[in-house]
C-alpha cells in the first residue's frame, strides 16, 4: 500500500451548492432534526486575496455548517454573481454535490504535488485561521476537492 498523496484519509467536509440558503438551511435543519445554524458571507477580497482561474476573485457566498459527525460537516453554498468555482459549477450543474474537503498541512506543496498529478487548482483564499483551495480532480476522481489548511 503507498502513501496517500495528501497525507490524510480523513473527510472533514462536503460542500454543496444551492440557489437559496435560508431555504436550504431551513430544509437539512428538519432533515437532521438540528437547530438552523444560519449562515455568514464570506469575506470581500482585501481579506480573502482570493484567485479564480489565475485571477484576483471578488466572488463571495454564503455559507452554512451542520455538523454531521466528530469531525464531519455539510457546508451549504449559496453564490454570488461573480465569477468562481461555486459560481461556474452552480450554473452549469445546478444545486447539489460541489466538493470533498481535507484538512492538511503545507498548502503551497500539495497544490504543486496535485497539479504534477494531473489535479489543476482552481480557485484558492484565506480565510480568518487559514486558507483554502479548490482542485479540480474530477478526470481522476470523478470529484472537486477542496483543501483546507488551519494557522
Amino acid at each position: 500500500m503507498s502513501k496517500p498523496i495528501l497525507g490524510t484519509r480523513v473527510v472533514t467536509q462536503i460542500g454543496i451548492l444551492v440557489n437559496d440558503i435560508e431555504k436550504a438551511c431551513q430544509d437539512y435543519a428538519e432533515f437532521l432534526g438540528v437547530e438552523n445554524p444560519g449562515y455568514t458571507i464570506t469575506d470581500t477580497f482585501d481579506k480573502t486575496k482570493a484567485e479564480y482561474k489565475g485571477e484576483p476573485c471578488n466572488a463571495r457566498a454564503k455559507l452554512a455548517f451542520f455538523n454531521v459527525g466528530d469531525n464531519l460537516a455539510i457546508e451549504l453554498i449559496e453564490p454570488d454573481k461573480n465569477p468562481s468555482t461555486w459560481r461556474e459549477d452552480l450554473d452549469k450543474y445546478g444545486e447539489g454535490f460541489h466538493h470533498i474537503a481535507f484538512v492538511i498541512d503545507g498548502m503551497k506543496e500539495k497544490i504543486m504535488l496535485l497539479e504534477r498529478n494531473g489535479m489543476p487548482l482552481v480557485q484558492k483564499g484565506e480565510y480568518t485561521g487559514g486558507r483554502y483551495a479548490y482542485i479540480d480532480a474530477r478526470e481522476k476522481l470523478k470529484v472537486m476537492i477542496e483543501l483546507l489548511e488551519n494557522d
